[in-house]
């Protein structure tokens, strides 16, 4: 892969979340919306076909996006109620970011255990 093609896959992801930011700003839901829809994942499986032209790959790919999707909402539920319960920003946030490292060792056992994902 070239370097052009991975700067403008990078630009891309980045003004993403560039975007999800600034519109949070204005308005949270529609933020979290632009965030939470799955434009990374659609992104890469499509770089990987494009790459590969393996679809048994995209699949393992997509199965193995879903196993750990779960796990990934652990940030989500410890975050808010940490900081509702008046947890400073960093203490939250690196608990939150512990607990979500946890689940996805937790998740990928699963995943080898119950899954066809390697």
């Amino acid at each position: 892969m070239d370097w052009f093609n991975l700067l403008g896959k990078g630009l891309f992801s980045g003004a993403v979340i560039v975007a999800a930011s600034e519109i949070a700003k204005k308005s949270t839901i529609f933020g979290a919306l632009v965030i939470s829809l799955p434009l990374a994942s659609i992104m890469s499986m499509t770089w990987l076909y494009n790459d590969t032209k393996d679809t048994s790959q995209v699949a393992d790919y997509a199965e193995s996006i879903l196993w750990l999707v779960i796990p990934s909402m652990v940030l989500f539920l410890v975050l808010p109620q940490l900081l509702r319960r008046n947890w400073e920003f960093e203490s939250a946030m690196a608990v939150g970011i512990l607990m979500t490292i946890l689940a996805y060792f937790a998740g990928i056992g699963l995943a080898k255990y119950f899954g066809s994902v390697s």
